[in-house]
Formats: structure tokens, sequence, C-alpha cells
């Protein structure tokens, strides 16, 4: 849809250096058919902030909705970025944000958007708890990245004093056997166990001794506990600080 505009910021290594683009490639992972064309955050993002700021809301974040099937990697991120930094009520976000997770399909796309997400952290009240509602049915679905999302995003923008225990909650009433992915060569839900690690790695050097505490009583699969212990031990805030 923005290919004309995305193109002059692909990097020049990644057209030009076989063994760095496929390496870019590897990294994000991409199902089958989706297309990479090479561009870095920053530069998606700088993408993202022109066109939230020159042209309609509406009529842009439209326009990559009719087109969602079609669209590149790095079109499905600027997508993602306008979204988070357009200027328009709560209810038309939310509505709008729901067919964005519809085709998120890769940890980048889902990730970058959660991390990026700074509207979520202004909400106060009822509107924060509508977020929370919308979240919550996420929690519950049976697609792997669907699941993520809410994970992540979760990480991003609840974990804190007042909502800790409600994270906590979810996670525990995931069921992962449940859970489906179209990655055929990694265990299934493998992004779905890398989040829930990493939410409980991130949780451990904010609330170490709650996060314990959910840890030594948790349901979560023995492989996802293995990966929480090892990010725990990656990470320099927690590194020195014991999961269990």
């Amino acid at each position: 849809m923005i290919e004309n505009i995305l193109e002059p910021y692909i990097s020049e290594r990644f057209r030009n250096d076989e063994k760095y683009r496929n390496g870019h490639i590897r990294i994000i992972n991409p199902l089958p058919g989706m297309e990479i064309m090479g561009l870095h955050i920053p530069d998606m993002k700088a993408v993202a902030r022109s066109l939230a700021s020159t042209q309609s809301p509406e009529t842009l974040i439209a326009e990559f909705e009719s087109s969602a099937e079609s669209l590149k990697y790095e079109e499905v991120m600027v997508w993602g970025f306008v979204l988070n930094k357009v200027k328009i009520p709560l209810e038309r976000r939310l509505e709008h944000l729901q067919k964005f997770v519809e085709i998120i399909d890769n940890w980048a796309v889902c990730d970058s958007f959660c991390s990026d997400s700074k509207w979520a952290d202004r909400l106060k009240g009822e509107d924060r708890d509508r977020l929370w509602a919308l979240l919550d049915g996420y929690f519950a679905s049976h697609k792997e990245f669907e699941v993520r999302f809410a994970v992540v995003f979760s990480m991003c923008h609840f974990l804190n004093e007042e909502w800790l225990d409600k994270v906590f909650e979810r996670i525990r009433s995931i069921d992962f056997g449940k859970i489906s992915s179209e990655y055929k060569d990694l265990k299934p839900p493998y992004y779905v166990r890398m989040g829930v690690a990493w939410l409980l790695a991130t949780a451990l050097a904010k609330f170490p001794d709650r996060t314990r505490a959910f840890a030594n009583t948790s349901p979560c699969p023995e492989d996802v506990l293995k990966l929480y212990v090892r990010k725990a031990r990656e990470s320099f805030r927690t590194r020195d600080v014991h999961p269990f």
C-alpha cells in the first residue's frame, strides 16, 4: 500500500549483502509468503509519524485495513505504528486495534506494536478497564499471536502493583495445548511460550517475591518455566535474583 514511500528507506546492506539479508529475515522469521523489504524500525516509525500527522486518521487506517491481506511486513509494521500515533477516541482505537491484531503473524510485529503503544499508559479508570477487557478475550484465544499479543501487551502496560494479580491469573488460565500455530518447525505454540517466559522474567525484576510465589504454584508447562529461568539469567536486572 505504501511501498513507494518505504522504498527509499530500504537498507543498502539488505539490498547488496546476501548474508546480512538472510540473517535479517531469519530473525523476523516470517511465515511463507510474507515479503520482507529490509527497513529498520526507526525508519518505519518516522514514516508512520509523517503519515499520522499529515493524513486523516480514519481514512489512513481504513486504507491499511482494506489492504490487510496483501501488505508486506514493513507495511504491517507501519500500520501498527500509525495506529499508536493517531489521535482518535478510545472506542475507535480499540475497534481498529482488533482488526490489526487479526493480521499479526510474527513476533516482531506483535512486540514492536506493544512496546510502542504509549497511549495505553495514559488510560485511567473505566478506559483502562475497557482495554483490559479486550486483552482478556485474547488471553482465551486459540490463535498463537492473539495470545502472544495479550501476554506482551500486558507485560508492557499492565505489569504494575494494581494489575499484577490479574495478569498472573490470566497467565495461569492459558491452555497451551489448545493454541494453534502456523509455525511447523517450532514446538507449538513457541511464541506464546517465549512470551510468557519473558513476562515472568520481567515481573521477577519488578516484583520478585510475588513472581516467585506465582512460579512455584504455576500450572505453566515445565519448558515455559525453564525458558523463564533462562530469560531471568540473561537479564542484568535478574541474573542474581533467584527465580523460585
